[in-house]
């Protein structure tokens, strides 16, 4: 017996139709990166973590219009 998949529909930018490419800016961001110093004297990234204090926004990779009514479903849906 074959079991049915359903799909949710894909975020599509109601104003130019991308459903591929996206972008989130978020704002009063901390970034702290960690890093390693190899034996040549560089520095390699170990690690990176990002702090939002302030709201953060979606918009649309392709004609990078605002997303405002999609970004709930956004952040719901990154796994």
């Amino acid at each position: 017996m074959a079991t049915e998949m359903s799909f949710i529909p894909r975020i599509k930018c109601p104003h130019c139709g991308n459903d591929l490419e996206f972008f989130e800016i978020s704002e009063d961001a901390v970034i702290v990166t960690h890093y390693v110093q190899n034996p040549d004297g560089s520095f390699s990234v170990e690690d990176t973590s990002i702090q939002s204090a302030g709201g953060s926004r979606l918009f649309c990779g392709s004609c990078e219009e605002e997303l405002r009514e999609l970004h709930g479903r956004f952040s719901n849906m990154i796994f």
